[in-house]
């Protein structure tokens, strides 16, 4: 048996999300509940069991979840202080954003089949958790909505990976887009990841078709491309950022990922809208 919730019940007229706070409970829910509008919770404090149609699972602190309407599932407390913070979206919301942002699409609130998790590690968190008061000090409309939505959401898929890939992977990868990670290569993604170099290599090839070195390059050739656009640093002092000071090298990586030299780059692209000419 499953309980139904409605937006029309839930949000106030002239809202589009509201936000709570809840102290879970230790005792399993009697029934599943499922609703005509999104939900976004994480877990602020302790552990949580959640129940779904099909199975259960355990969450922990600085676990976020998307759960779209008609996706049955219900939450438990394990132990003491088991706390979580809840949004509900009305579905225009989310419908214009897809709409407009069609990068989301696949991703999230938009992603097909069951809830999709996200982690938030502890400075990530409390950036969430601050996010949520600004939003309760707000009217709670569209703008306050998208405003706590899209630097979420645009942080997230800038970071999705295959499902299946390995966490300790996943995790080097996106610390591997720092200048402090790529400036030392492969090495330092290997490094961050902390697994031998072999393992490593053969884990991107499995589940990104690319070595290390593809991975690295590929984010500095991005990194280069935008400071040739945006600032005046000699094209040297750019390939040096990148840990590449071989100019030769530079220049033959760059050409591949962009099909201009570097110089030419500049010239195509650099505009200045600051103190135009």
């Amino acid at each position: 048996m499953t309980q139904t919730l409605y937006h029309a019940d839930i949000l106030a007229t002239g809202t589009q999300i509201r936000l709570t706070r809840a102290t879970l409970a230790p005792t399993r829910p009697r029934m599943l509940h499922d609703h005509d509008f999104y939900e976004l919770f994480w877990v602020q404090n302790g552990r949580v069991r959640h129940h779904l149609a099909n199975r259960t699972e355990t969450l922990g602190e600085g676990d976020v979840v998307f759960v779209q309407p008609g996706q049955p599932h219900a939450l438990q407390g394990r132990g003491e202080h088991a706390l979580v913070v809840s949004l509900s979206i009305h579905p225009d919301t989310i419908k214009a954003l897809v709409a407009r942002h069609p990068g989301v699409d696949g991703h999230l609130f938009w992603a097909a089949g069951g809830p999709v998790h996200a982690r938030r590690d502890i400075r990530q968190l409390a950036a969430l958790n601050h996010a949520a008061v600004q939003l309760e000090n707000s009217p709670c409309d569209t703008l306050a909505a998208e405003a706590f939505l899209l630097p979420l959401c645009a942080d997230l898929t800038a970071n999705t990976f295959d499902t299946q890939i390995p966490d300790w992977l996943a995790a080097a990868c996106n610390a591997a887009k720092s200048p402090e990670v790529f400036r030392d290569g492969s090495a330092g993604l290997v490094a961050i990841a902390g697994k031998a170099h072999p393992h490593v290599s053969r884990m991107m090839r499995k589940y990104l078709g690319q070595t290390p070195s593809d991975y690295i390059n590929h984010i500095r050739m991005e990194h280069a491309a935008r400071a040739l656009t945006t600032d005046s640093e000699a094209i040297s002092d750019i390939a040096a950022d990148c840990g590449i000071p071989n100019m030769s090298h530079f220049h033959k990586l760059f050409r591949a990922a962009h099909g201009l030299t570097p110089l030419q780059y500049r010239q195509k692209y650099q505009k200045q809208v600051v103190q135009p000419a």
